[in-house]
């Protein structure tokens, strides 16, 4: 360790000759060098040490406003996540029941079969399945009208409107309005055969 500077009193004490002797002068010339050295490596160390302590307050705060930010985004996420899940499961339940009700209505659809009729019970015939796709239509768009409602518009995309896409491959009209018109059509020719056929057996009888 580098020798303390004597005050100023020790140096007045020394004899006139004593304190203009080049060896003490010199001497006193070293000692000041040492002393400002120490006293500037004295001062990188504090600078060194103030960095320091600047970074880890840098870093402490960069912690805090991390672990508050990242709380809240988390916390919130997981608000969100929580609703979105509940919303999914709704969804995926009114998907399943809308799947199991279209399933069932449509093995009924399939089982329409106008050829199979009973000329004589037309009429019957034709009202019940005129009923079972009226009730196919209706149980459809309530459905469709349910997933959009869960779904915001992505069931527009995925489930045609009955009322745009029903009828487009058959021009607008249905199977059903084209059948009637059919037998529209031909009821006079069956009419004017029976009246026909009766005549000739009537006829033949004779």
């Amino acid at each position: 360790m580098a020798e303390k500077i004597r005050p100023v009193e020790q140096m007045l004490e020394l004899s006139e000759d004593e304190a203009n002797s080049p060896e003490h002068l010199d001497s006193q010339v070293q000692k000041a060098q040492e002393q400002l050295l120490q006293l500037k490596r004295q001062q990188e160390q504090i600078e060194k040490q103030k960095r320091e302590l600047e970074e880890l307050s840098r870093r402490q705060d960069e912690l805090e406003h991390g672990r508050a930010e990242m709380a809240d985004k988390l916390t919130r996420s997981l608000v969100v996540l929580e609703r979105e899940g509940y919303n999914a499961q709704s969804r995926l339940e009114q998907i399943r029941a809308a799947r199991e009700s279209f399933g069932q209505h449509l093995e009924l659809i399939e089982a329409i079969d106008p050829k199979s009729w009973n000329p004589s019970e037309l009429h019957k015939e034709l009202s019940r399945a005129l009923s079972t796709v009226d009730e196919a239509r209706t149980v459809y768009n309530e459905q469709r009208s349910r997933l959009q409602a869960a779904g915001g518009n992505e069931g527009d995309a995925s489930l045609p409107d009955v009322v745009t896409d029903a009828y487009e491959s058959s021009g607008g009209r249905s199977f059903f309005h084209w059948f009637q018109i059919g037998v529209a059509l031909t009821l006079p020719l069956i009419i004017f055969g029976a009246i026909a056929l009766a005549l000739f057996i009537w006829l033949a009888s004779k």
